[in-house]
């Protein structure tokens, strides 16, 4: 299928004896906004970051396009650049200013010259509102502009899928509004995106699928609908009920 971005086949991760992954499947499809929920610890992060090659499956597959890229032949930031990460702390270049943090990549992965670099990274941090923080390092601006240069220099890299791993949990209430906003945005222009969160809100409200997971498996997935209107398991109605005055 032509619109199938990835899949990911029986998956699993284990550090040592503990098991934090356990025959995860699911797929990824052009245009998909998928939240991926559940308590602390139940290995959502994990997860993304097997995805993206952050961490190195125990078991199972990831495929690209239908090609294996769990494979020890596999171009890893080559193949980045098309799955792009956001994290939940940033991880801007402190040395360096907004508008370099997003010029960077762009130049040493994807072999842009600079000039056409900067242009392309001057557009993405216009879409997200940072154009006038070009020259500010990092330590200048507040957690959540940080955290919307971090989607811009992803965006930047033009990647077919944008992962978020908790992207606001690390903000001041006052700032995760402004993070969101901007990716309610990236799921109206029909960006594909994977987006670990602690925000039901905006899981209920934006996404088109929502993945439960409960101790390293998948509990429960389906549209928002399905899932936070008629939860089929008990684990789901349990954590959803913290949820329900939202």
């Amino acid at each position: 299928m032509d619109d199938m971005i990835l899949e990911i086949r029986h998956l699993g991760k284990s550090f040592g004896t503990h098991e934090v992954l356990r025959d995860i499947d699911f797929t990824v499809q052009k245009g998909d906004v998928t939240s991926i929920i559940g308590s602390s610890g139940s290995g959502k992060s994990t997860l993304l970051r097997c995805i993206n090659l952050l961490e190195t499956p125990t078991s199972g597959e990831i495929l690209y396009h239908g090609q294996s890229v769990t494979g020890p032949k596999v171009n890893a930031p080559e193949y980045r650049s098309h799955v792009g990460m956001v994290f939940q702390s940033f991880n801007l270049f402190n040395n360096m200013t907004v508008l370099e943090n997003c010029v960077v990549g762009q130049v040493k992965v994807l072999k842009k010259d600079r000039e056409t670099a900067r242009k392309n990274a001057m557009r993405y941090l216009e879409q997200v509102g940072m154009a006038p923080y070009i020259n500010a390092k990092p330590r200048q601006i507040s957690g959540g502009q940080k955290q919307r240069v971090a989607i811009a220099r992803a965006l930047a890299m033009e990647p077919e899928v944008l992962l978020f791993d908790e992207p606001t949990s690390a903000l001041d209430p006052e700032m995760v509004g402004e993070v969101l906003s901007v990716m309610r945005g990236l799921a109206d222009s029909g960006m594909t995106m994977l987006v670990v969160t602690h925000e039901m809100a905006f899981a209920r409200d934006v996404s088109s699928r929502v993945v439960y997971m409960n101790q390293g498996v998948i509990c429960e997935e389906g549209t928002p609908e399905q899932v936070f209107g008629d939860p089929q398991r008990q684990e789901t109605r349990d954590f959803l009920s913290r949820f329900r005055q939202s």
